[in-house]
């Protein structure tokens, strides 16, 4: 039996009632109870049989005290998995850990920078780092996506702190190559800004692409590749960095909480440590999402290949309905992830428009461009059955006509 006819991906499995963010709470967004939603970005499909059976023997146990994560079994996970799925070797102790990757990114913002001054990231932009960037009281500051000279005049700028990389990036699903990387990371430094790249997408890397994880840049810059070459300047060495994800992504398990990251230098490990373990409360980590980590490292490799591959070809559906339809779009799956971003400018037609048929009529919901900074882009989740995607596509594509008619 091969490694996909394991698992079913098909069968479509109900999450109404479960207090599921993108089935019960679609009208929070959207004004309307009852869509077909393609919007948070979660799966319809249960997480890994290996991750379920840890879960259950943990809580066959009964006793769910308090925990710890710095212990071996969670650290070995991460080595592993970064061993056997990127070829990279971390430095465990550098290891940190929080409730949510959004969590990590907060702090870590609070810790480099201060009200008002520059967050530099990519456009479009994922809108939890844009609500907490600006929510904290920082600047945003947008370069569109691949343009070198707009992104070094940002960092240049007095002001300037943190360079934020979402890679792979959030919502297009560009993978950064490692050319790339380098490139923004010796800016960074030439310019003492920090970065923080939120990897949580890495793990949805499609075939032909490669992941390449930003603490590996850092240590190749630094020269020696250990932290000795981190400066809490950000000037010198391979610059102040912190790499912030989380297996809950790519294995489904957000609701469990749970994240983890690398921090390079040894003076802002502490301080983060200490602000989240004191400051914040969160000495002690959810022991579900600890156990769900470990497994899923440890034992779901297997069921992320299968999964990966069928999203794969979901997003081939996407290309090949799309593009028959309306051959003047030329859309092509993104390098990672289950989030196709498609770009209607082509199709010349109307965002509020085709918003309320596809929410009137159609009864769907699908997040709009605006979202992410980008007017006359959606972002459409295919990570769910076929059935469910095949069904959103012909709603799209009806949608689409209607507002192109009049």
């Amino acid at each position: 039996m091969s490694t996909a006819a394991r698992y079913d991906f098909d069968t479509a499995i109900d999450r109404r009632g479960t207090w599921c963010v993108q089935w019960d709470g679609v009208a929070d967004r959207f004004g309307v109870d009852g869509l077909l939603p393609f919007t948070i970005s979660d799966m319809d499909f249960e997480t890994a049989p290996e991750v379920l059976t840890a879960l259950r023997a943990r809580l066959d146990h009964g006793v769910l005290g308090y925990t710890t994560w710095q212990q071996d079994d969670f650290r070995s996970a991460v080595a592993h998995w970064y061993a056997t799925r990127y070829g990279a070797e971390i430095d465990t102790d550098r290891l940190v850990y929080g409730p949510s990757v959004l969590s990590q990114f907060s702090q870590l913002l609070q810790m480099w920078t201060a009200e008002g001054e520059g967050v530099v990231v990519h456009t479009p932009t994922y809108d939890g780092f844009r609500k907490a960037i600006t929510g904290l009281g920082r600047e945003l500051r947008g370069v569109p996506l691949g343009d070198v000279p707009a992104l070094e005049r940002e960092l240049a700028r007095a002001d300037a702190r943190v360079l934020v990389l979402c890679s792979p990036h959030n919502p297009t699903g560009r993978v950064w190559t490692e050319a790339e990387l380098r490139e923004m990371a010796e800016l960074a430094r030439l310019h003492g800004v920090a970065v923080i790249s939120d990897e949580i997408h890495a793990d949805f890397v499609h075939d032909g692409r490669v992941h390449v994880p930003y603490s590996r840049i850092a240590d190749e810059l630094a020269g020696a590749g250990t932290d000795a070459g981190a400066s809490t300047g950000g000037g010198a060495g391979g610059g102040r960095w912190a790499v912030v994800t989380s297996a809950s992504k790519s294995f489904n398990f957000p609701a469990l909480t749970g994240a983890y990251g690398l921090i390079g230098d040894p003076a802002d490990r502490t301080e983060y440590l200490r602000r989240m373990e004191t400051a914040e409360g969160l000495a002690s980590p959810a022991v579900l999402g600890l156990t769900a980590h470990i497994a899923a490292y440890r034992d779901g490799a297997d069921w992320l290949d299968a999964v990966r591959a069928y999203v794969a070809g979901n997003l081939a559906l996407v290309a090949e309905r799309l593009n028959a339809a309306f051959p003047e779009s030329v859309w092509e799956p993104p390098h990672a992830g289950y989030l196709a971003w498609i770009d209607l400018r082509p199709l010349g037609v109307d965002d509020e428009a085709l918003q309320r048929v596809l929410i009137e009529r159609e009864k769907v919901a699908i997040m709009p461009g605006a979202a992410y900074g980008a007017p006359g882009f959606l972002r459409l989740n295919v990570g769910c059955p076929r059935s469910k995607v095949e069904a959103g596509l012909s709603a799209l594509v009806r949608a689409v006509g209607a507002v192109r008619a009049g």
